[in-house]
């Protein structure tokens, strides 16, 4: 039986935003961009995908500096102690050609909670810039309890329904026997519209 397909993520363009309710008014919107990770996957087996992602909490970013820094501080996500959360899938589900259900553990700040994946495949395919290897694109969704992992502070100015939203690419491990080549394509020969 072939190994499944192994990508590895691309941290420049796998990012992850978050929305939490601020005092009542609004909802607060970060990201953290950076993750790394693998992704086992073959369309034609969803069931045997894995997946393996170290998401750097430290590069949290809510667009202004002095909150950032309240957001890691001790009491909160405790950047400092916990400067990565780790999600590690232990089922995958699929619903339908491009859409499917990854359960997984979490562990951030040190807790470790079983957190459900709504997950999109965008696209599978060659990708059109250097070094033309074979990419993944997923879009995904979740929805996790703060108190579920120990971050009560603030709980009067902070809500605890954090809503999660992932948009990530994989590229294909560059050791892997892959059939899509890694050089550009051979562009076709121009037209001769000159007239004899």
């Amino acid at each position: 039986m072939a190994a499944t397909p192994t990508y590895r993520l691309d941290p420049v363009h796998t990012r992850v935003l978050f929305a939490i309710e601020h005092a009542g008014f609004s909802n607060a919107l970060g990201t953290v961009s950076g993750s790394e990770g693998e992704v086992s996957f073959d369309p034609a087996d969803w069931a045997a995908s894995r997946l393996d992602v170290r998401i750097p909490i430290s590069r949290l970013d809510l667009g202004d500096a002095k909150w950032n820094q309240s957001a890691l501080a001790r009491n909160l996500l405790d950047g400092e102690r916990f400067p990565e959360a780790r999600f590690v899938s232990t089922s995958v589900e699929q619903i339908d050609e491009t859409h499917a259900r990854v359960k997984g553990d979490l562990t951030l700040r040190g807790v470790t909670r079983e957190v459900v994946l709504e997950v999109k495949l965008n696209a599978l395919k060659r990708h059109p810039l250097p070094p033309f290897r074979r990419t993944a694109g997923f879009s995904a969704t979740a929805t996790l309890s703060r108190r579920d992992f120990g971050i009560t502070a603030w709980s009067s100015m902070i809500g605890d329904s954090v809503q999660l939203r992932i948009e990530a690419e994989a590229v294909r491990d560059r050791n892997a026997g892959d059939d899509e080549p890694s050089a550009a394509p051979v562009p076709p020969e121009p037209t001769d519209r000159s007239t004899p």
